[in-house]
């Protein structure tokens, strides 16, 4: 990699770089009465992504940051209605502009199982992300289980596995593990894959 002047890495290098890495980890505080903060770490424990999601709003329009300061703007995760029962989120990147896909909730397939469409820019679905078995995501809503069984998500495209979120149970701070591993050939986006993180974590959520 070239680097300026100074020494220090060109920022758009350094954006790129925050989406290299395989696995990451996010962080969500459990008890927050206005917002959810969202944190993003890589695997060296650094934090690669952040983001602030208000409470009380109709239509989500989540913003993704480098840093708490919000100084630098990375995603745009934007609802197209202003329900989330079965709505899609459009995924842009900040820094280019350019326009990345859609994750879309499948709304009453989610009603059992949780289950999200994945979307290139001309709304074709590519793959899915699909919550673990059906009896342990049955059981969870039933008799509310989640500290027992936490959820699990396999992600894919095509037949291809390109991801897993694993959520840990922790009582005052919520944990997804995120493992991009199976991913060799990048059929996934990373910017889609760290979108969806967030996207599971905010909506599916505030099912429970």
């Amino acid at each position: 990699m070239t680097q300026t002047a100074s020494g220090h890495q060109p920022e758009l290098e350094t954006d790129l770089d925050r989406y290299a890495h395989t696995h990451y980890q996010l962080r969500k505080k459990v008890f927050r009465v206005f917002g959810d903060d969202f944190q993003i770490f890589d695997a060296d424990g650094d934090l690669a992504f952040y983001s602030r999601l208000k409470a009380f709003r109709l239509r989500e329009d989540i913003r993704v940051y480098a840093d708490p300061d919000k100084e630098r703007e990375l995603l745009v995760i934007k609802a197209r209605t202003s329900f989330d029962f079965g709505t899609a989120y459009d995924v842009t990147d900040a820094v280019s502009g350019e326009y990345v896909g859609v994750l879309r909730r499948k709304g009453f397939s989610s009603m059992f199982r949780d289950e999200w469409a994945i979307l290139d820019t001309d709304d074709n679905e590519r793959g899915t992300i699909l919550e673990d078995s059906a009896t342990r995501a049955m059981v969870r809503r039933i008799l509310d289980l989640s500290f027992l069984w936490p959820q699990a998500f396999h992600a894919t495209i095509g037949d291809a596995p390109v991801a897993h979120f694993q959520q840990r149970f922790n009582p005052f701070v919520a944990k997804i593990d995120l493992d991009f591993s199976a991913d060799e050939d990048i059929l996934l986006d990373r910017r889609l894959g760290i979108a969806a993180a967030i996207l599971l974590c905010a909506i599916e959520g505030r099912q429970d």
